[in-house]
């Protein structure tokens, strides 16, 4: 790919993260951290992992190269291709269809004017799908980066767009105020006693 570096190397910081992660593994399975270094390597080169990181990764655990493009491909969290400072990640599985993520959807295509799997214009933001996010039961969710954000609708997700874009980091979780993954009508069982309060 163009504009893509040639070479990569860990910070120091990063090497010594890189490091402890590698450690959690007995000798012979250091590759079992390639999760993790991909991870580092991603943050490390602004959210995108150029081919020069995962060979880098290879190097440091030791395996081919490969196997490194094999996980790297497989797992959605890794992008391969350069992305905003921001990467919006849209879930669109059944549940979520459901409860209006077509409508959270369109509002950050609108809010954004970018479609799927586009950058704006000042970098800011990448708009991307997302195959299921695993809490079905606080749908529509968005992924923003490392937050979750849950029990949206179009307005939620434009004020969290446009909060983004100001710099500030809207606080995560359910739009609604509701409490992790209880009922959103509120609670039917355990009303009373001391498991209530």
């Amino acid at each position: 790919m163009s504009g893509a570096p040639e070479t990569f190397a860990f910070t120091p910081d990063v090497r010594a993260q890189a490091e402890k992660y590698i450690a959690r593994y007995p000798d012979g399975k250091q590759a079992s951290a390639v999760l993790a270094l991909l991870d580092l390597a991603q943050r490390q080169s602004g959210g995108w992992l150029p081919r020069a990181a995962m060979d880098h990764v290879a190097e440091v655990l030791d395996m081919a190269p490969i196997r490194v493009y094999e996980v790297a491909t497989f797992y959605e969290m890794f992008n391969l291709d350069p992305v905003g400072e921001h990467v919006v990640r849209v879930c669109t599985t059944t549940p979520c269809m459901l409860c209006g993520a077509e409508d959270v959807l369109q509002a950050c295509k609108d809010e954004l004017r970018v479609e799927l799997r586009g950058t704006t214009d000042d970098g800011k933001f990448t708009l991307q799908e997302f195959e299921c996010l695993g809490a079905c039961v606080n749908a529509p969710i968005v992924w923003i980066d490392d937050d979750f954000y849950e029990d949206l609708d179009a307005a939620a997700i434009r004020d969290i767009l446009k909060r983004l874009r100001t710099g500030e980091r809207p606080e995560p979780g359910s739009a609604t105020g509701r409490q992790k993954s209880a009922p959103a009508s509120g609670l039917k069982t355990l009303t009373t006693g001391s498991a209530a309060g």
